[in-house]
């Protein structure tokens, strides 16, 4: 399927690796021109590389830092000549217990995955408008609809970043202008974040690693991870001529792990 983005501007925050990664893939794919965001210059170069291999013709700009600074997104922002497409996406919080967290913690969280997109998606907004066509996606959580007790920082921070996408995607001039906002709440990638959120890291041996990973299979009913590759792909449609009549709108992509029916 032709999605109708051949030769679009995308911003992509954190696409130096995961999720935000498999997003730039899947819209190179379909010829639409990146600039890609990561804090580690030399992996965000890598990523160029790899995303040019993918489709030479197109123009891949990358801007290294910290995409929750300020003068970051001021940079990242000037980099495409304009905006038909915006990813928005940072790290979670760590997870911990409500009672370790601080006043600062907060803020960070709040800072990183509710104020750090809403400052882009005010900063895209107009010109999309006025050009009559913008796609936003902001990668949030499945801790959304379904909160995890640890991750306190992620439900509270998200949450509010999606109570304002509710509101400010159904404006008129937005939708009747094909301008549209939608969250994909993710469940458990293969990403070094689900390693993270699972205690595993480099101290952790292999049987160890192995029995925890098997042990959350049991809790997804694909008894698998999800591939970036797969994020990536929704994301690409969500950024389509075809995704037009979709706005405001929360999907999720888990394997079938969320229990509901709505």
């Amino acid at each position: 399927m032709d999605l109708g983005i051949a030769g679009r501007w995308a911003l992509v925050c954190a696409s130096s690796a995961g999720l935000g990664r498999g997003c730039a893939q899947a819209l190179a794919k379909e010829g639409v021109n990146l600039v890609i965001n990561g804090r580690n210059e030399q992996k965000l170069a890598m990523t160029r590389n790899e995303l040019l291999a993918l489709n030479p013709a197109l123009e891949v700009r990358m801007v290294a830092g910290d995409i929750t600074q300020a003068s970051v997104r001021a940079e990242f922002l000037a980099a495409a000549p304009h905006v038909d497409i915006l990813v928005n996406n940072a790290g979670g919080p760590r997870p911990d217990s409500y009672a370790n967290l601080t006043t600062d913690d907060w803020h960070d969280a709040l800072n990183n995955n509710m104020i750090t997109p809403i400052e882009l998606i005010r900063e895209c907004l107009p010109d999309m408008i006025s050009r009559g066509f913008g796609r936003v996606i902001n990668i949030t959580s499945m801790a959304v609809k379904a909160p995890v007790s640890v991750l306190g920082l992620s439900n509270g921070a998200r949450a509010g970043l999606t109570g304002f996408v509710s509101g400010v995607a159904r404006e008129a001039e937005l939708a009747a202008n094909n301008v549209t906002i939608n969250n994909i709440l993710p469940g458990a990638f293969d990403t070094d974040r689900i390693l993270k959120t699972m205690g595993i890291d480099e101290q952790t041996s292999a049987e160890e690693a192995q029995r925890k990973i098997e042990a959350r299979y049991k809790t997804i009913p694909a008894r698998r991870f999800g591939k970036p590759e797969e994020f990536g792909a929704l994301c690409a449609f969500l950024c389509s001529q075809q995704a037009a009549y979709m706005t405001g709108q929360n999907l999720l992509i888990d394997g079938g792990a969320y229990p509901g029916t709505f």
